[in-house]
């Protein structure tokens, strides 16, 4: 697995903007990777990755789960747009042959689940606070994390699903398993 073929791949495949946003959740990747002792070359190429199927129409995020087996609960049915990070595991394991661990990071980047390893919370952490990430509270996310990442994702973990309650909008259950998790790990 060579990361510049990663990235050359994932430059090719989508905009320069959401290219952007890649590079700077690689580079937040690497960061975390470090401080908790995970592979620099795993982190660094789930980062990029990530979004690789972001910019699917919903017809062929749906399509593509369709036609290669990829399971579609009832809230991905409704809100395509979550599958992304499913179809891009599915791609980076058949284009890159990306081990088990680092499918799982990407296929849960969004949601999160129960059971999280450090490759997943690393990447849900640097998604979210990214460089070009400006939102309220990024910064103390940031420290959040440097010190403990399990504050950290459950801190983004409480910010989605207040914001959800909050607009009546569906919370998917990976997210509230996640939650909960980390509380009885506690």
């Amino acid at each position: 697995m060579e990361f510049e073929e990663i990235e050359k791949y994932v430059k090719e495949k989508i905009s320069e903007k959401r290219f952007y946003h890649s590079q700077c959740v690689s580079k937040r990747c690497m960061e975390l990777a470090s401080r908790y002792d995970i592979s620099i070359l795993k982190a660094k190429s789930i980062g990029i990755f990530h979004d690789i199927a972001k910019e699917l129409t919903e017809d062929q995020k749906l399509r593509y789960a369709e036609e290669n087996d990829i399971p579609v609960d009832q809230i991905e049915r409704l809100h395509p747009n979550l599958l992304h990070g499913k179809i891009a595991a599915d791609i980076g394991k058949k284009e890159f042959e990306f081990t088990d661990d680092m499918v799982q990071a990407i296929a849960y980047h969004t949601t999160g689940k129960e059971n999280m390893s450090m490759l997943d919370k690393i990447l849900f952490v640097a998604d979210a606070t990214g460089d070009d990430r400006t939102w309220e509270d990024v910064e103390y996310v940031k420290e959040l994390a440097e010190k403990n990442i399990n504050d950290a994702v459950m801190y983004l973990f409480n910010i989605e699903i207040t914001d959800r309650v909050k607009k009546n909008k569906i919370i998917h259950i990976n997210t509230i398993l996640a939650r909960n998790d980390i509380l009885f790990k506690s």
